[in-house]
């Protein structure tokens, strides 16, 4: 039978209550029993067919008697479908996604998420909550760690490769699962960098940057989304029509299924949008299928459907009638992506445990991999790669730590499976490094408690500082190299974790400054969730690692890195700021009409206390351990008609002694524009292998259609245009250290 007509066959022959069952999102929380052999509310609710879907459960046996129950209480057998957040891998943790995206590697991208999809699978899941695509250009905002950055491009090739690595080439297939594209949208853009705050900006903006990745993975085939806890321009997303229903399903042709996201509908009362019959109706109305955790759907929906809605305080009013249509449209949703997955066919596919989960072997080895092609070399003084034999003195409060390697949602991921940095350089090298923990990860006992809310990760050294630092110098003093390992815990970064100031924690300086003192040649590796402002930290070190949290294999990763095994190719998918106070900040800023320097001119733009030679890591910065020339560029013409396609080629060179991989990066500039343009956008870029003393040619296909921007007076009414004229096309290897080639369109 037909998807279709299976669906409409079952809304036609269930009941009002069995409709609003399936809308009805719940976790799996202590299963089916409590500790006293009672049943529990998730088990009454399977009973009399009120549930749609579980997040959350832990095995394949404990769905499956989750999918049996729920059979047994369905009137029609409708079955479950079962969901996990699966950020940045399942039982084999990859990379934070941020670092992910710092890898610019695409395959890797797609390799990373298809082996997590095989891993959830092999579990009984039938989707997963990412990719997660929300730009973010604040690092105080905590959840930076799980996006792709700060660029619209870049993010949207994430969105493709993940979805395609999630979903493979349709639903239903085994070993993959369906992708849900969150946080939809603009969640990544929040007031002060506060989780959960609300965005106002320009239509222009959330059109051109916001959007685009969840087009891309839309267009990808990805079959669900999940909306997001903000307000955009003064309404919550959770009743965004015109950012739902409008948008994504009218404008853009979106026919998958919408979630909400943890509690959102319940949340529509504290956002001020009335009590729950009428958040309930605003969040049917505007799209939202499934209603996650609050159950406000299964509450408030009968008494909805039999009486209607009458708010004209909220300038609302919905009969009996419309609101069953809108339940009957959600429900068909619903029942319909289960269609998509197989389940109506078959209510335990993907329950059986074929295919078998991959061998963690064999994902260790890609997270592995993966961990040093996110890593990015910020500064190396000819100090790296170090040599087996160096005698390494290994000091900070992250030499030997598991509990925060994994980084935040990690949710089925063990930290006794990360073997720790120090662990690490011992096996690679045969010598075993010198330890010292040298300062604590923060200073604060009640900001340590709050970094342990999900359990102890970050653990106090009971010495006095100054007892932490002399034996942390002395050890230093002693080596030929010291290698200092600092950054954040785990918690630092994540859900809830904004920071007022995105920076290393003052313990951690004071430890790098008294290293940096003793003249040693000194590494500073910085493990984190976030684009921390390195400060004069930069100056200190003779050699500055960013390995964010690298998952179960990072810290194998880092000190193939360190010592030669693997060469540094990462790039910044998001700049660091200079300073905690440089927020937030992006290389695509519109410009202004008073321009900064590269320092500080009064009456031009930029910081009165922010100094000159303060190092700057721009988007798109990242060095390797060979040099590469870039010639100059060439364009196959100068001029162009809007249906011609010009090609840029320019030819890099590595002019050092190793293998590299060089990220190539084409920007460009629009100099005579209708509104207020970026200084540089991102619109293209190319990854290249490059032996030693070898050149390649990048060439890259100019077309009209990438220099369209929205004119948006509102979202109904926004309208891509293209200008004709001079445009400014800047390549390198950066967003910064760019030359420039100009191209214009006739037409």
């Amino acid at each position: 039978m037909k998807i279709p007509d299976a669906v409409e066959n079952l809304i036609s022959a269930m009941t009002l209550d069995e409709k609003i069952g399936q809308l009805n999102l719940l976790p799996a929380g202590e299963g089916l029993l409590t500790g006293a052999q009672q049943p529990t509310s998730l088990s009454m609710r399977l009973d009399a067919g009120q549930v749609g879907a579980i997040f959350g459960t832990k095995s394949l046996a404990s769905a499956r008697a989750m999918q049996e129950r729920a059979l047994a209480g369905s009137r029609l057998g409708i079955p479950l479908f079962f969901a996990e957040d699966v950020i940045h891998g399942h039982r084999t943790v990859f990379p934070l996604n941020i670092a992910l995206a710092c890898s610019w590697d695409m395959p890797l991208i797609e390799n990373t998420a298809a082996f997590a999809a095989a891993e959830a699978a092999a579990e009984g899941l039938h989707q997963v909550y990412g990719p997660m695509l929300d730009i973010s250009r604040d690092p105080r905002w905590g959840r930076v760690a799980e996006g792709p950055g700060e660029d619209a491009l870049l993010a949207s090739r994430i969105a493709q490769a993940a979805t395609r690595g999630l979903q493979g080439l349709g639903l239903g297939i085994p070993g993959r699962v369906a992708a849900c594209l969150k946080h939809y949208v603009a969640y990544g853009a929040p007031q002060s960098g506060r989780d959960y705050d609300n965005v106002s900006l320009a239509w222009e903006d959330l059109l051109e940057t916001y959007l685009p990745p969840f087009v891309t993975g839309v267009d990808a085939g990805a079959a669900s989304v999940m909306v997001s806890f903000n307000a955009v321009n003064k309404q919550p997303m959770h009743a965004n029509g015109q950012l739902i229903e409008g948008w994504l399903r009218g404008r853009h042709g979106f026919n998958g299924l919408v979630v909400s996201d943890y509690t959102g509908v319940k949340e529509l009362v504290a956002h001020g949008l009335g009590p729950a019959p009428l958040a309930v109706a605003r969040a049917l109305h505007a799209g939202v299928d499934m209603d996650m955790v609050g159950e406000d759907y299964l509450r408030e929906l009968p008494v909805l459907l039999r009486d209607g809605l009458d708010a004209p305080e909220a300038g609302m009013s919905l009969s009996a009638a419309t609101l069953t249509n809108l339940v009957d449209r959600a429900c068909r949703r619903v029942l319909t992506f289960k269609a998509r997955l197989g389940l109506l066919d078959d209510p335990f596919r993907g329950l059986a445990g074929m295919p078998k989960a991959p061998s963690r072997a064999s994902g260790r080895k890609l997270a592995r991999q993966a961990a040093a092609r996110s890593a990015v070399l910020l500064k190396n003084n000819g100090l790296l790669p170090l040599a087996p034999q160096t005698k390494v003195a290994l000091i900070g409060p992250f030499a030997s730590d598991r509990a925060n390697m994994l980084g935040t949602w990690a949710v089925s991921g063990r930290a006794e499976d990360v073997v720790p940095l120090d662990a690490a350089i011992a096996v690679l090298t045969g010598q075993k490094p010198q330890v010292a923990w040298g300062a604590n990860v923060v200073d604060e006992p009640w900001l340590e408690r709050r970094l342990n809310v999900h359990g102890t990760t970050v653990t106090r050294d009971p010495r006095s500082k100054a007892k932490q630092l002399a034996e942390a110098v002395a050890l230093a003093r002693a080596s030929d190299v010291i290698i200092v390992a600092v950054g954040e815990a785990k918690e630092h970064a994540g859900e809830s974790s904004s920071m007022l100031s995105p920076e290393l924690p003052a313990a951690q300086r004071r430890l790098i400054a008294a290293l940096a003192k003793t003249g040693k040649p000194l590494l500073v590796v910085v493990f984190a969730g976030r684009p921390l402002a390195i400060g004069e930290v930069a100056a200190q070190a003779d050699a500055l690692l960013y390995a964010w949290h690298g998952g179960v294999a990072g810290p194998e990763g880092i000190a193939d890195l360190i010592f030669g095994a693997a060469s540094p190719s990462g790039r910044l998918a998001i700049s660091l700021p200079r300073h905690p106070g440089e927020v937030p900040l992006t290389y695509a800023c519109d410009t202004t009409g008073r321009p900064g320097n590269a320092g500080f001119t009064k009456f031009l733009t930029g910081w009165l206390d922010l100094p000159d030679d303060m190092p700057s890591f721009p988007f798109g910065f990242g060095l390797g351990y060979s040099e590469v020339r870039y010639l100059a560029p060439r364009l196959s013409s100068a001029t162009a008609k809007a249906d011609q396609t010009v090609d840029l080629r320019i030819s890099v060179e590595n002019t050092g002694t190793r293998p590299t991989v060089e990220t190539v990066q084409l920007y460009a500039s629009d100099p005579v524009a209708r509104i207020t343009r970026p200084g540089r956008k991102l619109i293209d870029f190319r990854q290249v292998s490059i032996p030693p003393g070898q050149r390649r040619m990048v060439s890259f296909r100019v077309t009209a259609d990438q220099f369209r921007y929205p004119i948006a007076p509102s979202l109904e009414t926004a309208e891509w245009v293209r200008d004709p004229g001079l445009i400014r096309l800047h390549v390198g290897p950066n967003s910064r250290d760019t030359q420039m080639v100009e191209l214009t369109w006739l037409d």
